[in-house]
């Protein structure tokens, strides 16, 4: 008997049940009744604590287009990892305990960026791990997609799409703030999508003055409203300048925003004497169905990771490469961010339409 582990970690995303199915659906096929799949629930934390049930083959049945995770998730800070917990357990050798008690073959782990790195944690403390490639932020370094992310684009983008009719309606300025604290993939190709006027992403710091004259020449040409997609990690010219100590302090003196986009807002409206309004899609875009794009893509990357375990090939995260899916391994990928490149031709397209990046 093969038995294999397997945990959702991190922030939850529309396809993390599409991806568990092609995995196990992969595995049945291939070992039969002589494999196991062990589900650890709530992420790390089912695997620290041992709390974990035998999966059956009915368990990954008609889970393909339903969001979330029957594992259920959790986020376990990878800085923490080698702090004990409250009651002085080491979370690491805890892990690794209840990997050997259970005599896994594999640790199949479905995660963001911290969830990759205390994968690689574990490799390096000599288990077998297969890890795959989830992120609405699209961020992860080694893939050229993450599965999660065309679903949140696509809810970011009907939130965009919503937001036209009424703008145009009441010829205001509309801030449609989309997730993404250091990256702008998300931001960049659900305001392209849904055809906002300014985007604005944390690798691009506007200048309050550029966003406003864009705005001005918009109202010249005669058009009564505006919608910028703005990323909620976006940070201005000025404060780019700043260090971590000094952009603490101004925000601890200053007037306090409850987002990005709300400062914003007050700062057009003050500069523009135009009505704005704030959206905030927030956690919708990481919920609902996952789109047809996830579903094949997640059962693409599942097939793989499956692959990986039948060949013995261990330390490596599954992933996208000129949409083909291939293997990286772990330690390349471990504490990278992939970001947008402001060079790169996607920018460069969206600007040739008129499309202000607040930066020039």
């Amino acid at each position: 008997m093969i038995r294999i582990g397997m945990l959702t970690s991190g922030g939850d995303c529309q396809s993390l049940n599409a991806t568990m199915r092609g995995v196990a659906k992969s595995l049945y096929k291939s070992y039969g009744d002589e494999v196991e799949i062990i589900g650890f629930e709530d992420g790390y934390k089912g695997l620290i604590y041992a709390d974990y049930r035998i999966m059956k083959p009915s368990d990954f049945s008609g889970i393909l287009t339903e969001g979330g995770t029957i594992l259920g998730t959790s986020r376990q800070p990878f800085k923490l990892m080698r702090v004990p917990d409250e009651n002085g357990l080491d979370k690491v050798e805890a892990m690794k305990h209840t990997y050997r008690k259970l005599k896994l073959e594999c640790l199949v782990v479905l995660g963001g960026n911290g969830s990759q790195k205390t994968a690689n944690l574990l490799r390096e403390e000599g288990l077998n791990i297969v890890s795959l490639p989830k992120t609405i932020d699209n961020d992860l370094w080694g893939t050229d997609m993450t599965f999660g992310f065309q679903s949140a684009v696509n809810v970011a983008t009907d939130a965009i799409d919503c937001i036209h009719t009424t703008a145009a309606s009441h010829g205001r300025v509309f801030i449609v703030e989309v997730m993404g604290h250091k990256v702008g993939w998300l931001t960049l190709h659900a305001g392209i999508a849904g055809g906002a006027d300014i985007i604005l992403i944390p690798e691009i710091p506007y200048d309050i003055n550029v966003v406003v004259n864009a705005l001005k020449e918009r109202n010249r040409q005669g058009k009564r409203f505006s919608i910028l997609a703005v990323a909620e990690g976006a940070i201005s010219k000025e404060d780019a300048s700043l260090t971590k100590k000094e952009l603490k302090e101004k925000k601890k003196n200053g007037l306090v925003y409850p987002s990005v986009a709300y400062e914003l807002g007050a700062k057009i409206e003050e500069l523009t004497g135009q009505e704005v309004r704030v959206t905030v899609p927030g956690h919708t875009q990481r919920g609902g169905e996952p789109c047809a794009y996830d579903r094949v893509l997640s059962t693409r990357l599942g097939a793989e990771a499956a692959g990986l375990i039948l060949n013995k090939e261990y330390g490596y995260m599954v992933c996208v490469e000129n949409n083909e899916i291939s293997k990286v391994p772990l330690e390349e990928v471990a504490g990278k961010l992939k970001t947008v490149d402001p060079e790169c031709s996607t920018i460069k397209e969206a600007k040739m339409l008129g499309i202000s990046f607040g930066d020039e």
